[in-house]
C-alpha cells in the first residue's frame, strides 16, 4: 500500500474543522496532539508518512472505562431499582448503536483521519468507528480536564437519552420482550429454530425462525445462533406490537 503525505492545505482544513467542532462542543485543549489523536483511525496510519502519529485506540480504551463509571454512578444515584434493572439501563446507554448516534449528531465523523478506503464507510462499520471515536474523545477529555469534565460531557450529550430508552423499552432484551407479548396475547412461549447454516466452521452464519405455536413470526440472521435468535425476536416484535 502506498503511503502519502498530507498537504499543507489538508492539514489546515482539518485543523479548522476540528477547532469548529471543539467550539461547538465547548471544549478546549492545551495538548493539541492529544485532541488530534482522538480522530486518528488506525487505518490512517497505513497511508501516511508521519510515523510519529498514534491511533485513537488507547484513548478509546480509557474512555470506555470513564463512560461505564459515569453511567453506573448516575443510574445508582437516580434510581432505587435492583441491580438487574440498572444493568439493562446501562447496557442500553453505552451500547455501540446509542453512542454512535450521539457521535454522529455531534459531527465527529467530519474530523476523522481515515484511510482512503475507510472514508466511504457506511452502515454498521461507520457506526463502530463513530462509537470508538466518542469513547476516545471521552478519554482525551479525562486526561486534559479530569473526571468531572468528562462526567459533565456525558451528562450533557448521552444521559438525556435514558428517557427515550425507557419510553420505547429498548433496554429490554428482545427475546424476553417477545416472550412477554406472546404469552399475554397467544398463551404460548416463542420457539426458535435454525433454518439455515452457511459458511466454513470458523465463519458460520445462521438463519433462525421464531414461532408462536405453529405460526412463524419472523426470521433473523447472525454470526451465532444467539445473535440470529435476537435478530429474529426483534423482527417479530415489529409485526406483533
Amino acid at each position: 500500500m502506498a503511503c502519502w503525505a498530507l498537504s499543507t492545505d489538508h492539514k489546515l482544513n482539518h485543523l479548522m474543522t476540528l477547532n469548529k467542532l471543539l467550539e461547538k462542543l465547548e471544549l478546549s485543549f492545551q495538548n493539541q496532539a492529544l485532541i488530534e489523536r482522538v480522530f486518528i483511525h488506525r487505518s490512517f496510519l497505513n497511508e501516511t508518512t508521519d510515523k510519529s502519529l498514534e491511533s485513537n485506540e488507547r484513548l478509546e480504551f480509557l474512555g470506555d472505562a470513564v463512560l461505564e463509571l459515569v453511567v453506573t454512578e448516575y443510574l445508582y444515584e437516580i434510581s432505587q431499582e435492583p441491580e438487574g434493572v440498572l444493568t439493562g439501563w446501562r447496557a442500553a446507554l453505552v451500547k455501540g448503536e446509542m453512542i454512535s448516534q450521539v457521535a454522529d449528531r455531534l459531527g465527529l465523523f467530519d474530523c476523522l483521519q481515515l484511510s482512503r478506503g475507510e472514508q466511504a464507510v457506511s452502515g454498521k462499520a461507520k457506526g463502530l468507528i463513530l462509537a470508538n471515536t466518542f469513547e476516545a474523545l471521552l478519554g482525551a477529555i479525562y486526561l486534559e480536564s479530569g473526571y468531572d469534565r468528562a462526567k459533565q460531557f456525558i451528562h450533557t450529550h448521552l444521559l438525556p437519552h435514558l428517557e427515550d430508552i425507557l419510553a420505547d423499552e429498548s433496554h429490554i432484551d428482545p427475546k424476553s420482550k417477545l416472550q412477554e407479548i406472546t404469552q399475554r396475547t397467544r398463551g404460548t412461549t416463542p420457539r426458535y429454530e435454525v433454518t439455515e447454516t452457511t459458511g466454513p466452521d470458523h465463519d458460520k452464519s445462521f438463519v433462525v425462525a421464531v414461532f408462536a405455536g405453529s405460526t412463524k413470526l419472523a426470521e433473523g440472521s447472525g454470526t451465532s445462533k444467539q445473535r440470529a435468535e435476537m435478530a429474529a425476536a426483534r423482527a417479530a416484535l415489529e409485526v406483533t406490537e
